[in-house]
């Protein structure tokens, strides 16, 4: 009786390990999918759903990182297929949906507009932001500005926020590997 009882103990125990294990392997399948940022030649766009925190780290600011890289990415695609774009700053568009419940739907529109020259075009991007406080925007001009072209400056949104308390500043620049041939002398 007392094998019987420790092998249905130990079956318990297996299938119990291999539920939960499922379990984390579909939450992190859900997370991956929420993190697939759509480019086109008009428009970079997502929504994350999901747990604010993950890793010990805040979803709005990792959110913000990843469209950032993305958009950076669309940028130089567009402009080696000689489409000379930058970023719409007037245009873009952040919610922040149940920021704060520890649940969030997190979505960021960042559009291009078309300008006709390759040294009009920009093709880095960045962003700096906070939660329900002002952005160190000084201090990430200072980290930008060895990456820029000699004469350029960095164009550098006004301040977007949402009503639960995000504050982003979009920060645009001209490659210096692309963009070599616009230095201003």
């Amino acid at each position: 009786m007392l094998s019987t009882f420790k092998y249905s103990l130990t079956i318990l125990s297996i299938a119990l390990w291999l539920a939960c294990k499922n379990s984390t392997e579909n939450k992190t399948i859900s997370s991956q999918k929420n993190n697939q940022i759509t480019c086109t030649d008009i428009t970079c766009q997502e929504t994350y759903t999901g747990p604010e925190f993950t890793n010990g780290s805040d979803v709005a600011h990792q959110f913000s990182n990843k469209m950032s890289e993305k958009v950076g990415e669309q940028l130089k695609q567009l402009y080696n297929e000689e489409k000379y774009s930058k970023v719409d700053f007037q245009n873009i568009k952040m919610s922040t949906k149940g920021m704060g419940s520890g649940m969030v739907e997190y979505s960021l529109y960042i559009p291009f507009k078309s300008v006709e020259e390759p040294c009009k075009a920009y093709t880095s991007f960045d962003h700096v932001g906070g939660w329900n406080h002002t952005p160190a925007l000084a201090s990430r001009k200072a980290q930008l500005t060895t990456l820029l072209l000699e004469g350029e400056s960095l164009e550098i949104s006004e301040l977007k926020t949402t009503p639960e308390g995000l504050q982003e500043y979009w920060i645009q620049w001209k490659s210096k590997e692309l963009q070599s041939d616009c230095i201003q002398k």
